[in-house]
């Protein structure tokens, strides 16, 4: 018994290594995720938005590093939004709207390298399930490993966000970012196209001059 234990024991010790090699912690994972964003200069990627229980909007966006950020919808058609690293511009036009906003500090999306920095800073992290890939969706073919994070102080805009990671290329293939209030912004990004020398030039725009324009309207009443 004493010989059986003392082989078994040695077994452990010898095979330990190699098997938590296989273990990524959440954090560790997360961290895999963040530097490959960081290996990225620029990409494309198609995405689509939920809000709540409320329509769908589906558009471009275009990222940049450092900050610069671009969004050209399809639906609806002719919004933009666009952050070129000190201003964000949004055109509304339905409504024949420009609101602009001088932003300071990171404007920088979720799926971008600045965003998963500040993400890390103020949240915690953990799988939801485990590092299995799990579905990307009920009835998906698509696996994915889904991280959850949590806010650190309730300073933060969203108490927690879920993000599904393909385990293999580790790019973000979705984003559902829940408020205090439970209200929930369903990001979801594919198609990515990345490191295409994209020009600065992408981040001008010159929005119609008929439309109403609307500064600070992020502080106004």
């Amino acid at each position: 018994m004493k010989k059986a234990f003392s082989v078994l024991l040695l077994a452990a010790c010898f095979f330990a290594p190699a098997f938590s090699q296989s273990i990524l912690t959440a954090s560790e994972f997360f961290k895999s995720v963040s530097d490959h964003y960081g290996k990225i200069q620029d990409y494309e990627a198609d995405t689509q938005i939920i809000v709540g229980n409320g329509g769908v909007m589906k558009g471009k966006a275009s990222f940049k590093r450092p900050e610069m950020l671009r969004i050209d919808f399809s639906q609806p058609n002719g919004q933009t939004i666009l952050f070129n690293g000190e201003t964000l511009v949004i055109y509304l036009p339905g409504s024949s709207a420009i609101l602009q906003q001088t932003v300071s500090g990171s404007g920088a999306a979720a799926a971008t390298p600045e965003g998963l920095s500040l993400m890390k800073r103020y949240y915690t992290v953990a799988y939801e399930s485990g590092q299995t890939p799990v579905p990307l969706e009920d009835g998906s073919s698509e696996m994915v490993v889904n991280l959850i994070l949590r806010r650190r102080s309730a300073s933060e805009a969203f108490s927690k966000m879920l993000l599904s990671v393909d385990p293999d290329s580790l790019l973000i293939r979705r984003i559902v970012a829940t408020t205090p209030a439970n209200l929930d912004y369903v990001f979801y990004f594919s198609g990515y196209n990345l490191n295409t020398g994209m020009s600065d030039q992408r981040f001008i725009y010159d929005p119609p001059s008929s439309a109403n324009n609307y500064n600070n309207f992020l502080f106004s009443e």
